[in-house]
């Protein structure tokens, strides 16, 4: 009988593991459920062209004759609410159960909400899907005011689209910079002066008391007192793994579903990709998760193979990339702010080193192109650097990674 693999998640990864089932040779059948009515999409451009009205289609993965052609199972605007291990069955919220052989978890994550006074008004938005990115966008408008709560990835990425339209945008964040939770305060004080640049206000160090407003947010009043009025606001103070199904069927969960370097999870024949998983990465010797696109791109192909046996560790270097005003970056690795930063070359076009011990563990192009690839080599070949030869923008990255490869041990 031929064997069911069902796909928990039509989004990306959940997407380009269907794909890989069947490019790797599976023939059985593929059930790939998502609980939004959309075929499964990129998210990436959520934030930036489409919202700003850029693109010309909806960012699919594939068309919908892809999973026709594929006799891929298709179930849209479906979810799976149970799962029983030991009987490996899924259930989806129509009452259906399905048997499998072997399950993939790919629900992503879901935007965390502010549990503030006036939480629930009408005119404060999250960012996280396409319907989120169209509401959004239906409110960026040439005079339009906007807070947006939160300067992460997505707040920065959303700060510069609506700037770009036009809007008053004013930005705030507890922390002392942009970005600072993730690339630290020197790296952060360089968003910073971006933004500013393009007349963002930005409030740093300062929290929200309370969205006001009659039947809409009207203004936001700040931790230090002041408010801001404001047509709209934005909320983007990260996310959560979606990991409600493993946690009720018993399998280990620690922010985001545990599983190996195999990607399996702790019950036999369930694995997990995207977002919501939390694995054992061989290259930096504990459990990572990562909320980026380039993980999910990887990390689905990557646990369909493994469904199929093949028994492959994901050691894959996080990336992503980020796009504001004229400012394009990529990133690798995985550092912690408060590592060791080291800068080759002069803001707007540089290079930053993360070190550890003296080794690179992360490495950020900020518009410098075709560099990722060797930076991702230098991280790999595991070797103490000379700082002032990594500094230096005449000293070309190939010779450091050439003079790491020779004899160091952990090189590849």
């Amino acid at each position: 009988m031929p064997e069911t693999h069902v796909i928990a998640g039509a989004g990306l990864a959940g997407a380009k593991a269907a794909e890989a089932l069947r490019s790797e040779g599976f023939e059985g059948r593929i059930v790939l459920i998502g609980d939004e009515p959309e075929l499964p999409y990129e998210r990436p451009p959520l934030s930036k062209d489409y919202l700003r009205g850029e693109a010309e289609s909806r960012p699919y993965v594939h068309d919908e004759s892809f999973y026709r052609e594929h006799d891929i199972d298709l179930r849209l605007g479906r979810a799976a609410v149970s799962l029983d291990p030991a009987r490996r069955e899924v259930a989806f919220d129509d009452g259906e159960r399905v048997r499998y052989d072997r399950l993939l978890l790919a629900t992503g994550a879901e935007p965390r909400h502010l549990p503030t006074p006036g939480a629930d008004l009408a005119g404060i938005l999250y960012l996280r899907t396409v319907e989120d990115s169209d509401a959004l966008r239906s409110r960026l408008e040439q005079g339009a005011t906007a807070v947006v709560v939160g300067a992460g990835w997505i707040g920065c990425e959303v700060a510069a689209s609506a700037r770009q339209r036009g809007v008053a945008v004013t930005l705030v964040d507890p922390l002392a910079t942009p970005l600072e939770r993730v690339l630290g305060p020197q790296l952060g004080g360089f968003y910073a002066d971006v933004h500013r640049s393009q007349g963002v206000d930005l409030r740093m160090g300062v929290g929200v008391e309370a969205f006001e407003g009659t039947d809409r947010v009207e203004r936001v009043r700040l931790s230090d007192g002041s408010a801001v009025e404001c047509d709209f606001a934005v909320v983007g103070v990260g996310v959560r793994p979606r990991a409600q199904l493993a946690a009720q069927a018993g399998l280990t969960v620690d922010d985001g579903v545990r599983a190996g370097a195999l990607l399996e999870t702790s019950a036999p024949g369930v694995f997990a990709a995207g977002d919501v998983v939390r694995a054992d990465h061989p290259f930096f010797g504990e459990p990572i998760r990562v909320e980026h696109w380039g993980n999910a791109l990887e990390q689905g192909p990557a646990a369909a193979r493994n469904m199929l046996g093949r028994g492959v560790p994901y050691e894959r270097l996080p990336y992503f990339f980020s796009d504001q005003y004229d400012v394009g970056m990529e990133y690798a690795g995985y550092a912690n702010a408060d590592d060791r930063v080291v800068l080759r070359g002069e803001a707007p076009e540089f290079i930053a080193f993360w070190l550890r011990e003296g080794r690179v563990i992360a490495g950020m192009n900020v518009n410098v192109w075709d560099v990722n690839e060797t930076i991702q080599a230098l991280i790999r070949s595991r070797a103490v650097v000379d700082e002032a030869r990594l500094a230096d923008p005449d000293v070309p990255l190939e010779e450091l990674v050439s003079v790491a490869g020779r004899g160091v041990p952990g090189s590849s």
